[in-house]
């Protein structure tokens, strides 16, 4: 099992910028999908956006247009860039892989606060 570490998560007021990085011990393009979640606090944890094998990029309807996934084979990372954040973007955004077996690994999140 692949272990999924986040990075990059802050504090940031409205309309700003973070990029979210998630790398992992193994090789995490070796997935059949990848991609990120959050949850917000009294809140399910949410689809962001994902990289899934044979499909488009899927990005939930509040976060298009202003995030992006994105990955660096060499380096082994998977981003998130969220720009235009708003205060609902606000919660621990965490790292996903779902191996060809079935098998989902999830790093240990990354929070994000955005105020106004």
């Amino acid at each position: 099992q692949v272990q999924l570490v986040e990075s990059g998560g802050g504090l940031v007021q409205v309309g700003g910028s973070l990029r979210l990085s998630c790398t992992g011990s193994g090789n995490i393009f070796s997935a059949k999908a990848m991609g990120w979640y959050r949850q917000a606090p009294g809140k399910q944890r949410e689809l962001v956006a994902l990289f899934s094998s044979g499909s488009s990029t899927q990005y939930a309807d509040s976060v298009k247009d202003r995030f992006t996934i994105s990955s660096d084979y060499v380096k082994n990372t998977m981003y998130l860039q969220m720009n235009s954040l708003k205060v609902e973007d606000t919660a621990v955004y965490y790292c996903n892989t779902q191996s060809w077996t079935g098998k989902a690994s999830w790093g240990r999140g990354t929070q994000v606060t955005v105020s106004s």
